[in-house]
């Protein structure tokens, strides 16, 4: 795996998810790595991301494995295209479709690992099929249709400030 996550190369105008962008001092920050041929993420939920004592609330769960999607969609067109992550133009990618199987109650408390795998990539679109586990049990498991960011997204100037 390398130090820097998929996130980190996003421009900084592209650094505001809630789930992954490193900007936001609010969100989640959710950090994606190469582990081979595999993407890995990483995230302890906090109390605040309870459903019901003792469990994960499942939109978390749906956020986590739609920001994993995303950056293993920009990673992967980045390993298609043989260019390093980070170089210009960025590939950036948005969510055209999250389908997401909740399999067991996912536990609060232990931290939780997320394994995305390239299903296809073709054009502007990148399928990632991604499992959710906590220790070792596997809770969830989706799939992500990530589209290239349109042009007109890309933008220059940074989000504005929140209150």
């Amino acid at each position: 795996m390398t130090d820097t996550a998929f996130q980190d190369f996003y421009p900084d105008q592209l650094s505001y998810c809630y789930g992954c962008g490193r900007l936001n001092d609010k969100g989640l920050q959710l950090k994606s790595y190469w582990d081979g041929d595999e993407t890995v993420a990483r995230f302890s939920p906090r109390p605040e991301h309870m459903a019901i004592p003792g469990f994960v609330y499942g939109g978390l769960i749906a956020s986590l494995i739609d920001c994993h999607g995303t950056g293993t969609a920009a990673a992967a067109a980045y390993r298609e295209a043989g260019r390093e992550m980070g170089t210009e133009p960025p590939f950036r990618f948005v969510t055209g479709q999250l389908s997401v199987r909740y399999l067991r109650p996912t536990p609060l408390g232990v931290p939780l690992e997320l394994r995305g795998r390239i299903a296809e990539v073709k054009g502007r679109k990148v399928t990632v099929s991604i499992t959710l586990a906590a220790a070792g049990e596997t809770c969830a498991s989706g799939e992500v249709i990530a589209l290239q960011m349109p042009e007109a997204m890309l933008g220059t100037s940074p989000a504005p400030a929140g209150p």
